[in-house]
């Protein structure tokens, strides 16, 4: 397995990997977005609501908001020594406490553990009028995506088999597949179509230039041909901004590691293989 980055900043990666199956594509996918632990907000208690919001509403606005996590500080409920109670160690409490008329953005959010606080500073949360007030406690707990999608790493993860293209010799060079490509992969120079160099990756496996090639009339075949490697997949994964875009793709492969491990041990364990 390879792997080979074209992007990768805080919120942003783009990457290739190959010499692996549909299925492992896939799995990365779905650990990727439902397998990365983060921070959100589970509990809110409201002291004082006249918004035009129910409390309800207002809490699950609350939720959706993405925090930063840093999962060497906090761990789940289920494995604090506090036994769910909610201790600092696997709880980020937040106080809120506004007055209209203003919008309320993510910003407005006290983190108690400045670390923890909301990733974007202004996702607006609502609107209040004159003499209109929110007062309220909320509690963040760590979760995965698998629970709920507030918890979310990701807010775009997909990916796409890697396109191939092959212009046979036929080929007489006339453009009709240049002026027919949406994505601008294609250029033609020297008698011959050619692939634009770097935007290979581009192609949308549309497969609009062999169909532009065929109502040419160079024959029966196109003389420019569209396939997919089946063993190499382009990725491209955006974070919410709880953690940067490349520990959730660490963990989420971490995830993988240790699910597989934990397979072959049951499988040995069955067979009664590995042991003395």
């Amino acid at each position: 397995m390879e792997i080979a980055f074209s992007r990768l900043d805080e919120k942003v990666a783009k990457f290739t990997i190959s010499g692996v199956s549909t299925s492992f594509a896939n799995m990365l996918r779905r650990a990727m977005m439902s397998e990365v632990p983060t921070l959100a907000i589970e509990d809110v208690r409201i002291y004082d609501n006249t918004s035009v919001l129910f409390d309800e509403m207002l809490a699950h606005r609350l939720g959706l908001i993405p925090l930063r996590t840093d999962l060497d500080r906090y761990v789940t409920r289920a494995e604090c020594t506090c036994e769910g109670a909610g201790c600092p160690v696997c709880t980020a409490t937040y106080t809120l406490s506004a007055e209209g008329p203003k919008t309320v953005y993510s910003s407005d959010l006290i983190p108690q553990d400045p670390d923890a606080a909301p990733a974007e500073e202004e996702i607006p949360i609502i609107d209040l009028d004159k003499d209109q007030k929110v007062v309220l406690e909320a509690y963040a707990v760590i979760g995965t995506g698998k629970e709920h999608a507030k918890w979310q790493a990701t807010t775009a993860c997909g990916y796409k088999n890697y396109p191939v293209i092959t212009v046979d010799e036929k080929c007489d060079g006339c453009g009709m597949c240049v002026d027919e490509c949406p994505r601008d992969v294609l250029e033609a120079g020297q008698g011959k179509v050619r692939v634009i160099g770097g935007r290979q990756e581009f192609c949308s496996l549309c497969r609009l230039c062999e169909r532009a090639c065929l109502a040419g009339g160079i024959g029966t075949e196109a003389a420019i041909h569209i396939s997919a490697d089946e063993t190499k997949y382009i990725f491209v994964v955006e974070s919410d901004g709880s953690m940067p875009v490349r520990e959730s793709i660490e963990r989420a492969l971490e995830y993988i590691q240790k699910t597989s491990d934990d397979l072959v041990d049951v499988i040995n364990e069955i067979t009664g293989e590995g042991t003395e």
